[in-house]
């Protein structure tokens, strides 16, 4: 299954012309497109579906998001083993 996952930007860089960006997702941390949202920011919130971000929401709303994919173990299946601890660590209420 692809999901569209919220993450928060820690890092905004160009690649080849392309504005890209690192996002966290609760400690596991992606290179992710920014060509559709290129005015985004550092520590903003979006949502990434197929390695491109096609949506900015609030921190509230991507954490609620993130704990409830999580019940539902959706997030194992997205990014595997450690998730949940990666998580907690990141103080992220699962």
């Amino acid at each position: 299954m692809c999901l569209a996952v919220p993450g928060r930007v820690v890092e905004v860089f160009d690649e080849s012309g392309t504005t890209m960006a690192q996002v966290d997702f609760g400690g596991v941390r992606k290179k992710v497109c920014l060509a559709y949202l290129p005015e985004t920011g550092v520590d903003e919130y979006v949502i990434v579906h197929v390695g491109f971000a096609i949506q900015r929401l609030d921190e509230e709303s991507a954490k609620e998001t993130l704990a409830t994919f999580e019940r539902l173990g959706i997030l194992e299946e997205e990014f595997g083993d450690g998730f949940e601890a990666a998580a907690r660590e990141k103080g992220v209420q699962l």
